[in-house]
């Protein structure tokens, strides 16, 4: 059976698509990483962005994993 990964940028709402791809998929995330989760020193995060997604993950099946990023466009 041919597996599908498919890694989605969004533009700064993964995560509410990700709440209606589980909604209609099921299971369980297999990983949500927010940018504060990474805030550094080196790597500063703005406190307007500290709770978006950077990576999040959602298993459907056996051996699929529907994945997303942090792609928010900053062109008007």
């Amino acid at each position: 059976m041919a597996l599908i990964n498919p890694h989605i940028n969004f533009n700064g709402n993964a995560e509410e698509a990700f709440m209606f791809y589980k909604s209609v998929f099921g299971g369980e995330f297999a990983k949500i990483i927010r940018f504060k989760d990474l805030a550094s020193p080196e790597f500063k995060v703005a406190k307007k962005e500290e709770n978006e997604i950077m990576h999040i993950a959602l298993p459907i099946g056996k051996s699929n994993k529907l994945m997303a990023n942090y792609g928010k466009n900053k062109r008007k």
